[in-house]
């Protein structure tokens, strides 16, 4: 019996490592199959540990773009670019973990540390003060540097931003909550593919709802980058870290003194608008925030609307810099 008993543990054992290794080259065959597809468009540059891809575009005063949680610096595709370029130099950054930008062994997750990369890498490409456009969790990243390096922006422009701390992850991302570094690490090398390709169209349907999710989004918008084991396991750890810092930049948002605008869906399905942007304008009311009929993704659900915005916010404070006031 005792023979039989060693022999079935032995098998379920072999059963166990051959579906591990399966799901394995499951997802690198994937990941092998979007980087093909989807190739790395701009630059890169190292800023400390970190290795940053960007693409640019125009030329004039900076607007410098930030992408949110889980996306890249397609998911600011569907923008009318070349309109946005006629009058700007536009830089739109992976961030740290994301897209095709890496994030150095050494290098911290949290939010401040995130912003020190941002401002050091406005400081690489020498920007003078550009304006920082974050959306989502970008917003808390533009947050964090406009308070840890005032320095290096002008204003900010906050599309559906991340301002205060969220108790529980919103519902897309409750998936990412893997609380241990080395099961994060596991299941984003075999689980975490199969079941992104599973659930997938739910999870886009509601970062996206109550609009629908565009049919190319997965192309255009760089949805299928997401499909990529290292990208998984950065949006986990980003997921687990932003809390640490957001208590502490909340307390000192009064102190901010640049020019912040904010534009927030009254739909969103994600971040609350409440919370997130008249919350933020409790703290600091010289916020200008915008609330329009939409979700959580409007760089890519109201495009030209979104593109029209930051043309206004940046001209505003362009003709401030102008006059001298």
């Amino acid at each position: 019996m005792t023979i039989v008993l060693s022999i079935i543990v032995l098998l379920i054992i072999v059963l166990l490592i051959i579906v591990i290794a399966g799901l394995a080259l499951f997802s690198s065959y994937i990941a092998n199959k979007v980087e093909k597809a989807l190739p790395p468009q701009g630059k890169f540059v190292d800023i400390g540990g970190d290795r940053i891809h960007y693409v640019e575009q125009g030329s004039g005063p900076a607007i410098v773009m930030v992408h949110g949680l889980a996306g890249q610096l397609l998911n600011f595709a569907y923008l009318p670019m070349q309109e946005l370029a006629r009058s700007h130099r536009v830089i739109l950054v992976d961030r740290p973990g994301s897209g095709y930008s890496t994030r150095g062994a050494q290098s911290s997750a949290a939010i401040f540390s995130q912003a020190a990369t941002m401002a050091g890498f406005i400081d690489a490409l020498k920007l003078d003060k550009p304006m920082l456009v974050g959306h989502s969790l970008g917003g808390a990243l533009a947050l964090a540097v406009a308070l840890n390096h005032p320095q290096s922006v002008s204003r900010l422009a906050l599309i559906a931003p991340l301002t205060h701390t969220e108790t529980d992850p919103p519902e897309a991302f409750r998936g990412m909550a893997i609380p241990s570094a080395v099961m994060r690490r596991v299941i984003s090398h075999t689980l975490a593919i199969p079941l992104s390709i599973k659930n997938g169209p739910k999870v886009l349907a509601v970062v996206f709802g109550p609009e629908p999710v565009p049919k190319d989004f997965r192309v255009k918008g760089g949805g299928l980058l997401g499909l990529r084991p290292d990208n998984f396991y950065a949006a986990s750890t980003d997921m687990l870290t932003v809390a640490d810092d957001m208590p502490g930049m909340e307390g000192r948002y009064p102190t901010l003194r640049l020019p912040i605008d904010v534009l927030y869906g009254r739909q969103d399905q994600v971040l609350n608008y409440q919370r997130h942007g008249e919350g933020l304008k409790q703290k600091i009311p010289h916020v200008v925030l915008k609330l329009v009929d939409g979700g959580h993704m409007l760089p890519v659900t109201l495009p030209a609307m979104t593109a029209d915005w930051l043309l206004a916010v940046a001209r505003s404070g362009e003709t401030v810099t102008a006059s001298g006031i």
